[in-house]
């Protein structure tokens, strides 16, 4: 947690110093005086200034949220769910993943989007149709692995192509669970984005519907690999489909069957979304559009009180000095069920 929060505040300062660049008013520093540099503990409280008030920017539901497609999300205690809209904010502008669906965000209610540790559910449904589980039984998670790492090596090259980092599939984080009665999948991906030391966790949960399924996939680092696990329970008991959509509903001489398998689903491309934490690897990407803006606010409110003490002390604050490395992100399942890198994430 420590090292997340450093580079969070290593991440300010490339901000920072952007918008000092670009600001021209009031006094300067001569050649001759002497710089100055900001204690970590300031860095800190800068940073703090800044997550909490994107954070702030965020409007919460609970309650029972109707997502579409006949499926319904009881918010469960100690979550707050956010809307599509702004979990596409979240996701794409200021994590800095490529667009893709979603239906919301599932966040726990003690974290904000940008707070240090922040993981989330990514929540989409993916209408492929009515997907048989005949093959759940027969299906061999190690060999599985093995094909999962071949292919994504081999998916790497078309993803630095795209100037994403390329990534390893280390293994099972959690080795995947189907269960027969609830109609319910879920695993866990443990994977290397580039040369981040700091692996990501992708968790995915399926919910198996009558015209296709529900997407849950949480986005995280590994050290969120127990918080998400104990809240998977509460997760599927919170997640629901309407009567005439649920997996028993199913009418063979009307829906249509899903090309996907069990064992398909979790064979689907590793499709990578980065949280927070991948993102705050990659400095430059942590200066993205709202990024930008609030930290040009952030940097008036700050010189504009620093001065004050300037003109009375004949000592101009130093812009942060700037620091860089790493990146996230890549390719295909059903389209909207994507797995994004972490974070945060989240996302298988």
């Amino acid at each position: 947690m420590k090292k997340t929060i450093r580079l969070m505040v290593c991440a300010l300062a490339v901000c920072l110093t952007a918008h000092a660049q670009l600001d021209t008013s009031g006094p300067r520093a001569t050649e001759e005086e002497p710089e100055q540099e900001l204690s970590e503990a300031e860095y800190l409280a800068m940073a703090k200034v800044y997550t909490d008030s994107v954070n702030a920017t965020f409007s919460y539901k609970t309650g029972i949220i109707k997502l579409g497609s006949g499926a319904v999300l009881n918010v469960p205690k100690g979550f707050r769910y956010l809307d599509e809209k702004q979990s596409h904010r979240v996701l794409e502008d200021l994590w800095g993943n490529p667009k893709a669906a979603t239906l919301g965000l599932l966040v726990p209610d003690s974290l904000g989007p940008m707070s240090p540790g922040c993981w989330v559910f990514d929540i989409s449904f993916e209408e492929i149709g009515y997907v048989k589980d005949e093959d759940a039984d027969k299906i061999d998670y190690n060999d599985l692995l093995k094909e999962l790492k071949k292919e994504t090596l081999e998916g790497n090259a078309e993803r630095e192509k795209q100037g994403y980092d390329p990534i390893e599939f280390i293994g099972w984080a959690s080795t995947p669970y189907y269960d027969k009665d609830k109609k319910t999948l879920h695993w866990a991906r443990e994977l290397k984005f580039g040369d981040n030391e700091d692996h990501t966790l992708n968790y995915n949960v399926r919910i198996l519907g009558r015209k296709g399924v529900l997407f849950m996939n949480a986005i995280g680092n590994m050290e969120n690999l127990e918080a998400i696990r104990q809240n998977i329970p509460a997760i599927l008991a919170a997640t629901t489909f309407e009567k005439g959509d649920a997996y028993a509903d199913f009418d063979p001489g009307v829906d249509e069957v899903a090309a996907w398998t069990i064992g398909g689903l979790v064979a689907g491309k590793v499709l990578a979304k980065a949280g927070l934490f991948a993102l705050v690897l990659k400095f430059g990407k942590f200066i993205v559009l709202g990024l930008i803006a609030g930290g040009a606010a952030l940097w008036r409110w700050i010189t504009g009180r620093r001065r004050k003490n300037e003109l009375e002390d004949g000592w101009v604050m130093p812009a942060p000095k700037k620091e860089g490395p790493s990146e996230p992100e890549t390719a295909a399942l059903p389209e909207a069920g994507e797995d994004r890198k972490d974070g945060g994430s989240t996302s298988s």
